[in-house]
């Protein structure tokens, strides 16, 4: 059997989730809190690769024994919730943990993956959402907003997302499906969130940028089936800093984890 666990993270002290050799990651922290715990090294694969600075609501991965994909069952999942977080700094939390099959796949199984990105809209930053939304100071009235969310409607569904990648990125195919696209507004706060069966490299950072200039008149909603047919990532916006973005939530099929049921 496998562990999965499930993780909150704060991002701004860490390079992201994968270990670097001269950053600290989540990973890293990770690798080292299980080898505390267990007496010896683990293999720890994620549910996704988040980048420098990004933080996490929930973030899934699997431990196994380093060399084979058992560990002994005896202890219970919530001890080792308790104990992981004893030995984890305060920025990184396992709030939840299950046993799963030897064959499962932290990444490759995944049925969906939702994030949520946060923009603090107001001519002075809130010191409180430093690091925590991106400071867009410019205003986006009630009009910006509604035009934002009806460009956001327009990527719902499977599209060639070419023109919303990092440019130099190297996948096998570019398309995605895109379940969930909304934008709404909490007093200061503008809240994307978009929910998909993957995501490209970058992929909600530029799509991000690109509603900023739908809301501030740069574009029109109406620009975005253009963009997303171009295949082009000059037609669209720039990569929203990662600060405001949040891996929110990770979803499996019940099928593949038995007992499981996180929504």
């Amino acid at each position: 059997m496998k562990l999965l666990i499930h993780i909150a993270y704060l991002g701004t002290n860490y390079c992201g989730y994968q270990v670097q050799s001269n950053a600290p990651s989540i990973q890293k922290m990770l690798n080292c809190a299980t080898e505390e715990l267990f007496g010896y090294p683990c293999d720890l694969v994620g549910c996704s690769r988040t980048d420098s600075g990004v933080h996490a609501h929930e973030f899934c991965a699997t431990v196994a024994k380093h060399g084979s994909n058992d560990l002994p069952t005896d202890l219970h999942p919530d001890r080792i919730v308790q104990a992981l977080c004893a030995h984890l700094p305060e920025d990184i939390r396992v709030f939840a943990a299950e046993w799963v099959p030897s064959e499962f796949h932290a990444r490759y199984d995944v049925l969906e993956k939702e994030y949520l990105y946060r923009i603090y809209n107001h001519p002075v930053m809130d010191p409180f959402e430093l690091n925590r939304a991106w400071h867009f100071p410019q205003k986006i009235d009630a009009e910006g907003i509604f035009k934002m969310q009806k460009a956001a409607s327009f990527l719902l569904g499977a599209h060639d997302f070419s023109a919303f990648m990092a440019q130099g990125s190297r996948v096998e195919s570019t398309v995605r499906t895109i379940r969930k696209s909304t934008v709404e507004m909490e007093n200061h706060l503008i809240l994307y969130r978009v929910a998909a069966d993957g995501f490209l490299y970058n992929m909600v950072r530029i799509i991000v940028g690109t509603l900023v200039d739908v809301g501030r008149g740069k574009l029109q909603p109406e620009d975005l089936p253009a963009i997303l047919e171009s295949k082009e990532r000059t037609r669209a916006g720039q990569t929203a800093p990662a600060c405001g973005l949040y891996l929110d939530r990770v979803s499996y099929p019940n099928k593949n984890i038995p007992g499981y049921e996180h929504s």
